[in-house]
């Protein structure tokens, strides 16, 4: 398996990871400079050279897979018999650095509503190395052609077209995805929000609307939906930055990406 292959099935299975690389090398060494490993929390593929340079390595990968928020890191090794090693003697004469690259899970964001500001927001959105969903119950509003604005995203786009209960795909959505829940139709968001409240290992959630759509939607999901007030809590709305006040799609989708992105950065909802 190549290494590529290999980071690409560390983020389908949404698993940490580190890119172990041989960045330089003086003298005589077991691999040239390039070699590539892939370390996973328990699987490894590829090679940087074996004994106590790659042992090292992978336990070091390993610390920082374990850690909040590892930094790349440059590793030296002197390959002598002179010199004590964790994992026994490799006297191949030269000098190996090794650059470490944390691989993190990436942010997963579901957008329940592909229509004006959707669109618009899905459009900025695929600009993150994010896993993007985008669901919507209307087919035109997921058309190839309607979509071709999303062809160069370095997003992953997964595509949902959910036309009898959309709601269903929250249980399918990786731990941790943030809801964004702006469909054409109330009562769809009335019942996404209802079901996004009862599945647990979602991120944060939020919802497009007025104050008093939410009123009304506070009233059914704590009389109607049993959830009571701290429940009801973790639904954000309005969403966006409330300083920006405009109400052109793209503005709202803008002021919506960036209080997005925020979110990603202070680690809050």
């Amino acid at each position: 398996m190549t290494w590529v292959t290999a980071v690409a099935r560390l983020r389908a299975r949404r698993e940490p990871g580190a890119l172990v690389t041989v960045a330089t090398v003086r003298g005589h060494a077991p691999r040239d400079a390039g070699a590539k490993l892939v370390v996973g929390q328990a699987e490894a593929w590829g090679s940087i050279g074996g004994g106590n340079v790659e042992a090292v390595a992978i336990d070091r990968a390993r610390e920082m897979i374990a850690a909040s928020k590892p930094e790349p890191e440059l590793v030296d090794f002197t390959l002598s018999d002179k010199v004590t090693n964790q994992h026994g003697v490799q006297c191949c004469g030269g000098t190996v650095s090794v650059l470490l690259e944390p691989l993190p899970v990436v942010q997963a964001v579901a957008v329940f509503g592909v229509g004006h500001v959707g669109l618009e927001l899905v459009r900025i959105l695929a600009r993150q190395d994010i896993d993007l969903h985008l669901i919507d119950t209307r087919s035109d509003m997921l058309t190839q052609q309607r979509l071709g604005v999303l062809s160069d995203a370095v997003a992953h786009v997964h595509v949902h077209h959910t036309p009898l209960l959309p709601e269903e795909v929250l249980e399918t959505l990786p731990h941790g995805a943030h809801v964004l829940i702006m469909t054409h139709d109330h009562a769809e968001d009335a019942a996404l929000c209802d079901a996004a409240l009862r599945t647990p290992h979602l991120g944060s959630i939020g919802l497009i609307g007025s104050a008093a759509k939410w009123v009304r939607f506070r009233k059914r999901l704590a009389t109607e939906g049993g959830h009571d007030e701290a429940t009801i809590d973790r639904i954000k709305t309005p969403i966006g930055l409330v300083d920006i006040t405009g109400k052109e799609p793209a503005t709202i989708a803008l002021s919506v990406a960036a209080d997005v992105l925020r979110g990603f950065e202070t680690g809050g909802n």
